[in-house]
């Protein structure tokens, strides 16, 4: 957005929408992959009539309303290497299939969340199965990368599961009686503003700057009912960077300003900002931390702070393909069951606590 007088002092950029969108320190990249699957083939993937004209290994189209990605039969994307950063996965619909080169895997969806620490080293593969073979299999996600600081580049790989039910909701309802509900994948609301909700926000992983106090990280979605009204409470002080991607919705309105769907819209983080939806309702994601501050030198899945060690995390992967591919083949699918569960590198199960 250019240079405008009227805009209210807390928002510092409008900008639209992009593929992936524009993300600020500590955050690396942000995708949202919303595909409206076919049913199954009865093999997890799409029938092979509907391929036809697509880049099989690299398809973005989003023909037909999905793609297939870097999958070949079923959508996804196969093995593949990471350094010096983390995942963070939010699945809203459809099923996710994770398998690494630590010999874990995992099954998530409906509102779970998986964070991934990639640390020194890991490959890992993500595919969207098509279980059902009577009706559709949409699926919706986000993928948010989230840089580690220079001390916590070469940590040991690491992923936890965040599962749906456990993960915090705040409701408030504004005094016409409209709802807006905040989910708390990281980072808690203050105190005075947490009527209506219970439980606080899940640990980060250990090595993650999310774990430091200093970071004032959060990744919150927000759902605001048509002409629901809520102030998005200050972040711990202006240091602090945060971003709302108003993915769906109509109009909303920040502090007076009309902001339409399909914008990224930064603000002041020591800021409260107040927010009136349009007709239609809404939905946000927010992304907030402090920034690392620290030089990035990034080529594709590794991200380091020096081109030096990009050229050793290269030569690292070359001669050890980060511990090998233990899988029988490089875009593992865990079944036609479709439970959620994780199966950690060191052996332990963990199954979704409505399903166990």
């Amino acid at each position: 957005m250019t240079a405008d007088d009227s805009r209210p002092s807390s928002i510092l950029a409008v900008q639209p929408l992009g593929m992936p969108w524009e993300t600020l320190d500590p955050f690396l990249f942000c995708v949202h992959h919303d595909d409206a699957y076919p049913p199954g083939n009865g093999r997890h993937g799409p029938d092979a009539s509907l391929l036809s004209g697509r880049q099989m290994g690299s398809d973005f189209s989003g023909k037909d309303g999905w793609s297939m990605y870097h999958g070949q039969q079923v959508p996804g994307f196969p093995a593949h290497p990471h350094r010096g950063f983390e995942t963070v996965t939010i699945v809203r619909q459809g099923r996710v299939d994770h398998a690494d080169s630590l010999g874990a895997g995992a099954r998530f969806g409906g509102g779970d969340v998986q964070w991934l620490t990639a640390g020194k080293g890991i490959v890992h593969a993500e595919m969207f199965p098509l279980l059902r073979t009577d009706q559709p299999n949409p699926l919706e996600l986000f993928q948010i990368w989230l840089n580690l600081p220079a001390d916590s580049k070469m940590v040991e790989p690491h992923f936890t599961m965040f599962w749906s039910q456990d993960i915090p909701r705040r409701r408030f309802v504004d005094e016409a009686g409209h709802a807006t509900e905040v989910v708390l994948i990281a980072g808690d609301l203050p105190a005075a503003t947490q009527p209506g909700g219970a439980g606080r926000p899940l640990a980060p992983p250990p090595d993650s700057w999310a774990s430091r106090s200093q970071s004032d990280l959060a990744i919150w979605t927000l759902r605001m009912a048509p002409g629901a009204q809520w102030v998005l409470p200050a972040a711990a002080g202006d240091a602090t960077r945060r971003k709302l991607y108003f993915f769906a919705g109509a109009q909303l309105k920040v502090d007076g300003h009309a902001v339409p769907a399909g914008s990224a819209i930064e603000v002041r983080g020591g800021a409260a900002v107040a927010l009136v939806n349009g007709p239609e309702p809404a939905e946000l994601l927010m992304l907030q931390g402090r920034p690392i501050g620290e030089p990035v030198a990034q080529y594709g899945p590794f991200v380091m702070n020096t081109e030096q060690e990009l050229r050793q995390a290269f030569e690292d992967y070359r001669r050890t393909e980060f511990g090998g591919w233990p899988w029988p083949d490089a875009a593992p699918v865990h079944g036609d069951d479709g439970s959620r569960f994780a199966r950690h590198a060191d052996g332990r199960m963990e199954r979704h606590p409505a399903e166990e």
